[in-house]
């Protein structure tokens, strides 16, 4: 039965946390929105059609979300040359396709900017989502179970930054693994359901074979 590696992008596998935090302050701003900054990072890991009502309320999401949307892309956009992979992304794909794990992306980005990060990363062959192919983002778990659909994934563990990842993988039905390179704190990643925590990819990427691999469930079982 094989086993597949579900691994974040944002925050995970590239260094883009503070830079969409960034961008969405700004936007935000030019609404004459003022929300406080820990707000909107704490936040970010979860798909852009929720952070505004979870940042900002409903009413704000109501008069204002799809502006919003649109000035944090722009604002985003103008940083993307920025972005730098994390330390260890391409070794920890590597090695994982190496151990003969499937490997697939699941991302709540936006395509180009997946794309843009994929040539960052040369991560080889490997399947990727995005938040282009699902209605409901993180946490809800489309992304992932979209993402095992494109491995036909039996066993799998999800790798994330995030408190929204975690939360996406429980309600999958299956077991997470968080960073700290996002910039959420291991008790945080524990209490939503992560079964370790890891500083880096590359000690993760030592553990890669000892990772707690768990069935997917069939749909709607």
């Amino acid at each position: 039965m094989s086993n597949t590696l579900v691994l974040d992008v944002d925050g995970t596998l590239v260094d883009t946390n503070y830079h969409h935090t960034v961008a969405w302050l700004r936007a935000f701003r030019e609404a004459g929105i003022t929300v406080p900054g820990w707000r909107v990072h704490r936040a970010i890991g979860m798909g852009g059609d929720k952070l505004v009502a979870a940042v900002a309320g409903d009413k704000v999401e109501q008069d204002h979300g799809d502006t919003l949307r649109s000035a944090w892309e722009r604002h985003f956009d103008a940083m993307l040359d920025e972005i730098q992979p994390l330390e260890g992304a391409h070794r920890v794909v590597r090695a994982a396709t190496d151990l003969g794990l499937a490997v697939v992306l699941a991302s709540s980005g936006k395509r180009k900017h997946v794309e843009h990060y994929l040539k960052l990363l040369d991560p080889g062959d490997v399947a990727w989502t995005t938040s282009d192919d699902v209605e409901d983002s993180k946490p809800a778990p489309d992304l992932i179970e979209v993402a095992l659909r494109e491995v036909k994934g039996e066993r799998a563990v999800v790798v994330g930054d995030s408190v929204w990842d975690c939360e996406a993988a429980k309600r999958a039905g299956l077991p997470s693994i968080g960073l700290l390179t996002g910039g959420f704190g291991e008790d945080e990643l524990v209490d939503r359901g992560a079964s370790a925590v890891y500083a880096d990819l590359d000690t993760l990427r030592a553990e890669l074979a000892d990772l707690p691999f768990a069935e997917v469930a069939e749909p709607n079982a």
